[in-house]
């Protein structure tokens, strides 16, 4: 290929400081390390992390996204399993299959590739493969850095894919609908017949929801404020019941414990909200009754929980990226998108150039979109 072994030119949305703005530049990608791969980003999608850690970050300038598929270019001499014109979804949580972790079959974490915010070089070499045009230095972030039209990622955080999988579609299993996905299939366990009580109906609570539908769950209760949610739930993403909490006198947990009879077999808390999880514990059925937390929003602030919910027989457990393992296990639910048993379309509720990158902040801000894919080449 022509371009292997060189810079690339392309164009990026970079971030100079939190919160500013991010701006559409020319920048320059090197060639990949020994084990690193240069990808082409097709499509990459917003995730509210990206937003959260753009606000309140201190390494810039930066190239956020972490959500997205796309073409391998060019490929380092000691990566295997790859190959140039491989279609591939970035990792932000890596799989390097050789740590005790990688090993132990317990944990989807990986050691050495697992999520660092404030990593913003490769961990091969603690260089990063991003300059401007002048050759100064600019940041990755988790590791992927998809926010730009070339990005290179190790060989641990890339998962290569069926090639006809339709890349702006399965972009979103990247982060959220895998998370969510993975919290009610591989977290909570859920069982044929059961009863799931969902709390934070974004992205990852509809992903949870068909989670729970794809294993057979025969009650899918969602719990969101939003009326809006709730019937969009019931329409596309299998719920069964929905729960307004404003429309109630009395605590949410309390309504779900009288409408199941003691309460859901398994609850999935969705948000990070340190209340919302003490509420999805005291929903969930004492004696067998299990939570999973899948959401991280509020990390500076502390949970509490009477410990008699967990004497009486409750689980609390939680969940990164669903319990999936990117490169082994993560074209499990690519398949299950062709077979049309995992909808992915539904989350899409807008499509915008690259360019657009801080109007699609704005819509996920302001609470009008579920993801917003964009087309890395329409600068």
């Amino acid at each position: 290929m022509e371009s292997e072994g060189k810079m690339i030119a392309c164009y990026a949305a970079v971030a100079h400081g939190a919160g500013k703005p991010m701006v559409i530049e020319k920048i320059q990608v090197a060639p990949p390390g020994s084990t690193e791969v240069r990808l082409k980003i097709v499509h990459t999608s917003l995730c509210r992390t990206d937003i959260t850690l753009w606000k309140n970050g201190n390494i810039f300038p930066r190239i956020f996204g972490h959500e997205a598929a796309g073409i391998v270019e060019s490929i380092g001499k000691d990566v295997k399993g790859v190959q140039p014109g491989d279609h591939a979804l970035t990792l932000f949580t890596g799989e390097c299959k050789e740590c005790d972790y990688c090993k132990s079959g317990k944990t989807n974490v990986c050691q050495k590739y697992g999520i660092d915010p404030e990593r913003g070089v490769m961990v091969s070499d603690g260089k990063s493969r991003f300059l401007t045009e002048d050759g100064k230095t600019i940041y990755h972030f988790l590791g992927t850095s998809t926010f730009s039209q070339y990005t290179v990622v190790d060989q641990a955080c890339i998962c290569v894919v069926n090639k006809d999988a339709p890349l702006e579609k399965i972009c979103l299993l990247s982060c959220g609908v895998t998370t969510g996905v993975g919290a009610a299939t591989k977290a909570a366990k859920v069982e044929k017949g059961s009863t799931v009580a969902i709390f934070g109906l974004g992205t990852i609570g509809f992903a949870a929801a068909q989670g729970a539908k794809i294993a057979g769950a025969s009650r899918i209760i969602g719990i969101d404020i939003n009326p809006s949610k709730l019937e969009e739930g019931k329409a596309k993403f299998g719920l069964t019941d929905a729960i307004n909490p404003k429309d109630h006198d009395k605590p949410v947990q309390e309504v779900i414990r009288e409408m199941t009879n003691g309460g859901a077999d398994y609850t999935i808390e969705c948000v990070g909200n340190v209340n919302l999880i003490r509420d999805a514990v005291e929903s969930a059925h004492e004696g067998w009754g299990v939570t999973v937390a899948a959401g991280l929003d509020e990390s500076t602030k502390v949970l509490t929980v009477s410990p008699k919910n967990f004497l009486f027989g409750r689980w609390l457990t939680g969940t990164w990226f669903g319990g999936y393992k990117g490169r082994s296990e993560l074209n499990q639910l690519v398949e299950k998108y062709m077979n049309k048993e995992l909808n992915l379309d539904d989350f899409i509720t807008h499509k915008l150039p690259l360019a657009k990158v801080n109007d699609a902040v704005t819509l996920m801000e302001e609470g009008k979109c579920l993801r917003c894919v964009l087309d890395a080449n329409a600068v």
